[in-house]
């Protein structure tokens, strides 16, 4: 079992950055690929980027790279996404999930089988 629960969303005017923190609890976190979606309403839910259990790895999505960054401590039981540059466009509900064991990174949520309450990120513009 994990439980996860994100932090660090908030109001930011565009171009200004945040760092969401997602906590986890559970002996199998440190095995797991995590990974960060968002979702906003009416829209279905977005890959946002991924890395893998031992942080030697990350994926992004298209729309992200470059201003987003994804790392985790395994030690402090932790993953975080530092976001640069943010758009209005970020505005979302962002949440982080843990991934079924799979040999690489997926950006299709139905992978993922642990998932935290989200947090609210708002990008003004």
């Amino acid at each position: 079992q994990v439980a996860l629960v994100e932090s660090g969303g908030g109001l930011v005017q565009a171009g200004g950055s945040l760092r969401l923190s997602c906590a986890a609890s559970g002996r199998i976190f440190s095995s797991r690929s995590m990974g960060w979606f968002r979702q906003t309403p009416g829209k279905e839910r977005e890959f946002v980027a991924a890395i893998t259990w031992s942080g030697g790895m990350q994926r992004y999505a298209d729309s992200v790279k470059g201003r987003f960054t994804i790392s985790r401590d395994n030690a402090e039981n932790a993953v975080y996404l530092q976001m640069n540059s943010l758009k209005p466009e970020d505005t979302a509900v962002y949440y982080c999930a843990a991934q079924r064991t799979l040999s690489y990174l997926s950006m299709n949520g139905v992978y993922y089988d642990y998932w935290g309450q989200g947090t609210q990120v708002t990008v003004s513009s």
